[in-house]
């Protein structure tokens, strides 16, 4: 029998894409008129491929936080903390001290996330 792991998927909001696509079509005037303005067409391209790729995924053995170029797992036994900065972002902080901001995951995004990993939250918390 093969048990499935469910994973919690946390992701930008989807009109950073919408509108990453109205400035990649508004930027081709610009970018076909000269050959060397071609690059203007990177920017909205990268907003696009950001929006698309990075945010936060967790589920029950681990965090992954994923960015344009890359991604980063951390098992839960590092997190030490989880919490929100003044700004409304949730922060993990690990046990060797470092904090960092959990992409597209807000305060009241904390405890969904707590929830994949299969644990509980304390009636007072909630």
């Amino acid at each position: 029998m093969v048990s499935r792991v469910h994973t919690v998927r946390f992701r930008h909001n989807q009109a950073i894409v919408v509108a990453a696509i109205v400035a990649f079509i508004g930027a081709l005037p610009l970018a076909t008129a000269r050959w060397w303005l071609l690059w203007v067409l990177l920017i909205p391209l990268a907003v696009l491929v950001w929006a698309w790729r990075s945010g936060t995924d967790a589920d029950p053995r681990e965090l992954r936080l994923r960015a344009l170029a890359g991604q980063r797992r951390i098992t839960w036994d590092r997190v030490a903390e989880l919490t929100a900065d003044p700004r409304g972002r949730a922060v993990v902080r690990l046990d060797d001290g470092e904090q960092l901001v959990l992409p597209a995951v807000r305060a009241a995004d904390l405890p969904r996330l707590i929830s994949a990993t299969g644990q509980e939250l304390p009636e007072s918390s909630r």
